[in-house]
This record gives C-alpha cells, structure tokens and sequence, in this order.
C-alpha cells in the first residue's frame, strides 16, 4: 500500500529545497510531535548516497535511526529514496504562484495502521512547511 501526504510551503523553491536537505535545518524541523526531536543527521545527496537522521524522544525512552539511499535526485525537482527495510519514498517539489508543493509517497509498512502512519509523517511534512515559512 502507497501513501500520499501533501502541504503548500509559502516560499521559494531554493529555500524549500535547501531546507529539505541541510542537517542542520532537518534537526529542526523533523519531528511529528514537541515530545521528540532529531538529534543527528547527515546527507549525501546524490544517487547512491546515503541519509541518516537519529530521532529521539526527549525523555530518552526511545530512539532510532531513520535512514536509507538516494535512488534518484534531480535538483529542485524530486528526490526518492529506499529505507533500510526496502520501502521506497518519492517526494515531489513543484513551484505554484502561491509557494511550493511538495508532495511525498511512500510505502506503507505492516506494523502500524495506515492512518496513523499518514498522520505521522503528514505532522512532519506540516512542521516542514512551518519551519521554512517561518525562515523565508
């Protein structure tokens, strides 16, 4: 099963895109709730190159590495990528009047229930287009 989360980033694509990709403002924004937050993270962006962000509960009760590798980047355009478990995401960037679009499919896995795995990484993608508006 796919799942499709979307959200509208009122700024520009460079800064989207840069957002997207730098440790340093994943560590700020990757995070579904205000009871986690990513500790670590690092980027190769490149097909083949790997990404690894560590999120963490900040009471310390629970942690792990989010990871995979770039299977196709085309610059300010798309970025898809598969997960350490063989799941595959695809994620879209595309410029509107009114800001960015960005929009990310991504296979479901079996542990959880499907709506709650959308709510999950949709609270994501929301604090994403927050954190990038709020710089812009």
């Amino acid at each position: 099963m796919k799942i499709t989360i979307e959200t509208l980033v009122r700024a520009d694509l460079d800064q989207v895109w840069t957002a997207w990709n730098t440790p340093e403002d994943i560590k700020q924004w990757n995070t579904a709730s205000d009871d986690w937050h990513t500790t670590h993270s690092a980027v190769d962006l490149r097909e083949g190159g790997k990404f690894v962000s560590r999120m963490e509960a900040k009471d310390g009760s629970f942690g792990f590495d989010f990871e995979g590798v770039y299977t196709r980047v085309v610059p300010q355009q798309a970025i898809e990528y598969r997960m350490g478990d063989g799941r595959e995401v695809q994620s879209q960037f595309v410029q509107r009047a009114d800001g960015v679009l960005v929009t990310s499919t991504f296979d479901a896995e079996s542990e959880n229930p499907a709506e709650m795995q959308r709510a999950g990484w949709q609270a994501i993608l929301d604090n994403f287009g927050r954190y990038v508006e709020a710089k812009a």
